[in-house]
């Protein structure tokens, strides 16, 4: 099975390239060759993982299919990281929904903003403490999830509706969004789009 999916940013958000600008700004987030923003996959790989987890022990009604159809696709270690398997799932990085207008008007560089923060103490600023981070301005992304097992098809549905933000300084405002499964292609080859009444 493969999904389709978009996530719709409501806030600012920040996912990291390990990169600074100098002085200028401490960290930098992720862009391809054309200078765009993105989500890449392994990130989001984890953010799913972790939601499917979640969903597991909170749902007494996760059977044991679903249960070995995760294993398989996302992969496992045993407890001592002894032995494991690589998961079948592959997940492509997450691009702009519309990034060729966006290219086509040459306004890259009003996706992005600086923000700064400092660390207070006492009411008075902390002595070095000043960073400043480059965040996108809230927009759609989309991107797809491919060779899943078909019985994971009602998990990862629950686990996209499950992740509401995303990226760097969460708890501090960054990063909340909205994902929505938009298309579900099976094995056998039969596809359907997703309706609004189940992406509530």
């Amino acid at each position: 099975m493969d999904i389709a999916y978009k996530i719709e940013f409501f806030s600012e958000w920040h996912c990291g390239s390990g990169l600074s600008a100098g002085a200028d700004t401490d960290a930098l987030v992720i862009k391809d060759s054309e200078g765009f923003p993105y989500i890449p996959g392994k990130t989001l790989k984890g953010l799913f993982r972790e939601a499917i987890e979640e969903l597991i022990e909170l749902k007494d009604t996760s059977t044991e299919i679903e249960k070995k159809a995760f294993e398989n696709s996302f992969g496992y270690f045993s407890d001592n990281k002894a032995e494991g398997k690589k998961g079948s799932i592959f997940f492509t990085n997450a691009e702009l929904e519309l990034k060729e207008q966006i290219k086509k008007a040459k306004a890259q560089c009003y996706l992005f903003r600086r923000i700064t923060s400092t660390a207070i103490d006492n009411g008075v600023a902390e002595a070095n403490s000043l960073r400043s981070m480059e965040t996108v301005v809230p927009c759609t992304l989309t991107g797809e999830i491919l060779d899943i097992d078909d019985s994971l098809e009602t998990l990862m549905k629950d686990s996209a509706m499950f992740i509401k933000r995303l990226g760097q300084n969460r708890n501090r405002g960054l990063g909340r969004c909205d994902i929505k499964i938009t298309a579900i292609e099976n094995k056998k080859g039969t596809a359907h789009t997703e309706n609004k009444e189940e992406q509530a």
